[in-house]
């Protein structure tokens, strides 16, 4: 696997060492860790994607979720209507900063097995969302 270019760069701009910032996808819908799992699996349904920036309400970040982990919360057998998103955040990291080089990045993610790495500024306000291309 490796890292997918979620945003078109012209070839004259592509510097020689690419950073998160470079290839990091800045549309991802954010929602706030309040939102129960329902609610969020009808978000990320309708904005077809695969996950969802999390964030508190000071709106710094405070995680990524996927559809699979959505999903499984929702089907365990602990599962009610009243859990929340930050019931079921589970490691809040790593999250790299918008110059960490892509192969820095890459690493972190296959040593951490994520296919998705949250990029965040030095405030802890997501940026965008790195994605392993299969």
């Amino acid at each position: 696997m490796t890292l997918v270019q979620m945003q078109p760069r012209s070839a004259n701009a592509t510097p020689v060492h690419r950073t998160a910032t470079d290839a990091m996808d800045t549309g991802a819908p954010q929602v706030c860790d309040d939102m129960t799992i329902e609610v969020a699996l009808s978000v990320m349904t309708s904005a077809r994607t695969g996950h969802l920036l999390v964030r508190d309400n000071d709106g710094l970040c405070t995680g990524l979720l996927t559809q699979a982990q959505l999903t499984a919360a929702r089907d365990s057998s602990a599962y009610t209507d009243r859990i929340q998103l930050r019931d079921i955040l589970g490691d809040r990291g790593p999250f790299p900063p918008p110059l960490t080089t892509l192969a820095e990045a890459e690493h972190a993610m296959r040593y951490s097995r994520l296919n998705a790495l949250l990029v965040v500024d030095e405030r802890g306000s997501a940026l965008g969302v790195l994605a392993l291309a299969r």
